[in-house]
């Protein structure tokens, strides 16, 4: 072999390896983040926590197995379902669940909540859109890690996608992507696709617990019409409503009301008030970090809200929410979540005052805003072993 074959060789060696390199970076970054753990330290009202496959068998030893969490007050009353990270990048949500779960004490009637519902896109991310692996909320006692999710299910634990999704039961014929989707595979089935397992699974804890009200907590963009707002059924509205009113009037932030389609199935608003007794609620809270026309999406971007193309759309009206230099913080998504849910609770027990909810020491917007989100997480460190669960 000549000199001239050898260098060329050589060439593709060094370029083979540099790859090779890169592909294992690369590849246990996402190894590292698909298997980190989160520690929730379990509040003073919590009074048990078990798995989802308990509802729905065929969810036990999977990836989207998940953690249900039992607030259960010294008095009987109306029953809440609480749902977090149905879309695991829209964070917000996490948050606002795991401060009803570190601080919550329910005096009256029970709480129920999933933290991580769709738990196999908790595990998943979007390189391709650069989506930053981890991001931290401060603390009193430092800072608290979380992994940056995605909107679907990580192909590892559902695979292969559909041409088309068929959904169950309605047969109405929805994107490919929407298999893995956790807010398109409402009322789900037992023997179904892994997502329609999970969703199985909180429609038996509806039916199984008699459970009063549903809320799936989410984010949207600002560019989106259906943000900052409750969406609901017609058996919801009334409550919905009057959530709307009251938040606004007291508390200065909208969150309008936006009525569930009919015609669009697979949506948890939608089937879970056709398919059970329960009324349900879908919250969104705008989060800039989705719009398509930003800078990078760093974590700088999901915390404060802070972005010059959105301000610049703004100014032209491009926008479905009010949007200035200030942004829309994390702190303010956060708290908006808190308020709402505890004012749903309020109007549903006034409308129906022989199943009351009393739920203490969860903050409002105003507070949530004034203290920070990390204000309200406890140090894992420092608490009792069999208080910590990792998720």
């Amino acid at each position: 072999m000549d000199k001239h074959m050898s260098r060329e060789w050589a060439l593709k060696l060094i370029f083979l390896l540099v790859v090779i390199t890169l592909m294992i970076i690369g590849g246990l970054q996402l190894y590292t983040h698909r298997h980190y753990e989160m520690p929730i330290v379990t509040g003073p009202g919590v009074t048990k926590v078990v798995k989802l496959s308990e509802f729905s068998e065929g969810l036990k030893g999977t990836m989207a197995d998940t953690d249900v969490f039992f607030l259960e007050g010294k008095e009987e009353g109306g029953k809440v379902f609480i749902m977090a990270n149905t879309h695991a990048n829209e964070p917000a949500a996490l948050l606002a669940s795991l401060i009803l779960i570190e601080n919550a004490v329910v005096e009256k009637g029970t709480l129920i909540i999933i933290p991580q519902f769709n738990h196999s896109a908790s595990r998943n991310t979007r390189p391709g859109d650069g989506y930053p692996l981890y991001f931290e909320i401060p603390t009193e006692w430092g800072s608290k890690k979380f992994r940056m999710g995605n909107r679907d299910a990580s192909p590892l634990d559902q695979w292969p996608d559909p041409d088309v999704y068929i959904h169950y039961p309605d047969k109405q014929l929805l994107s490919f992507i929407d298999v893995r989707n956790t807010n398109r595979t409402w009322p789900g089935r037992p023997n179904g696709p892994l997502m329609e397992r999970v969703t199985h699974g909180a429609m038996q804890i509806m039916r199984e617990e008699n459970v009063d009200m549903a809320v799936d907590i989410h984010g949207a963009e600002t560019m989106f019409p259906v943000t900052n707002c409750i969406v609901a059924p017609d058996k919801s509205v009334r409550i919905a409503t009057m959530t709307s009113l009251t938040v606004k009037a007291r508390e200065g932030f909208e969150s309008h009301v936006e009525p569930s389609p009919s015609g669009f199935r697979g949506l948890s608003h939608r089937e879970i008030g056709d398919y059970s007794e329960t009324m349900p609620f879908l919250l969104e809270a705008p989060i800039p970090f989705l719009d398509q026309p930003t800078g990078p999406k760093t974590v700088k971007l999901l915390l404060d809200g802070k972005d010059p193309f959105l301000l610049s759309l703004s100014k032209k009206g491009k926008l479905f929410v009010p949007y200035d230099e200030t942004g829309w913080s994390m702190e303010k998504r956060v708290g908006q979540h808190c308020s709402v849910v505890l004012e749903l609770m309020q109007q549903f027990s006034r409308r129906l005052p022989e199943k009351k909810i009393e739920v203490r020491d969860v903050p409002r917007y105003a507070e949530v805003v004034k203290n920070g989100v990390g204000y309200y997480f406890h140090d894992p460190k420092k608490a009792d072993k069999d208080k910590v669960i990792l998720n």
